[in-house]
């Protein structure tokens, strides 16, 4: 019996397969790309508020203290009560705000500069 007889037939198929394989995936990533592109799907796709706070909680109150900015033009320390009375601004690094928790649980709200806001943090009533 001869080996390499038995073998070649079957080397021969093996690089026409994986050559039609690799251009079937290099022509369906090219259509993804180009389809973003002229669709505009990533122009759709939203921002996160991202702002790095400090909580120090007692049975009766928070205090939340701006750490990090992020990406956000001023954070709102807010019951979720959803009263503006109860609500306070952060808008530098080191600030500090004290809210009572009034039965309800505070949020720290971060507001992007064009005016989406997004919670960062929930803070529940003890």
């Amino acid at each position: 019996m001869n080996l390499k007889a038995a073998f070649q037939d079957s080397e021969r198929a093996v690089s026409p397969v994986i050559g039609v394989i690799l251009m079937v995936a290099i022509t369906v990533i090219l259509a993804a790309v180009i389809g973003t592109f002229v669709l505009g799907l990533g122009d759709s796709l939203g921002q996160n508020a991202n702002a790095g706070v400090s909580v120090d909680k007692t049975d009766t109150d928070a205090t939340v203290t701006l750490v990090d900015k992020g990406n956000v033009q001023e954070l709102n320390v807010t019951n979720t009560n959803g009263t503006a009375a109860g609500s306070k601004t952060l808008t530098n690094v080191g600030e500090s705000k004290s809210l009572g928790f009034d039965g309800n649980d505070i949020q720290v709200i971060g507001v992007l500069p064009d005016g989406t806001e997004t919670v960062i943090r929930t803070i529940e009533k003890p």
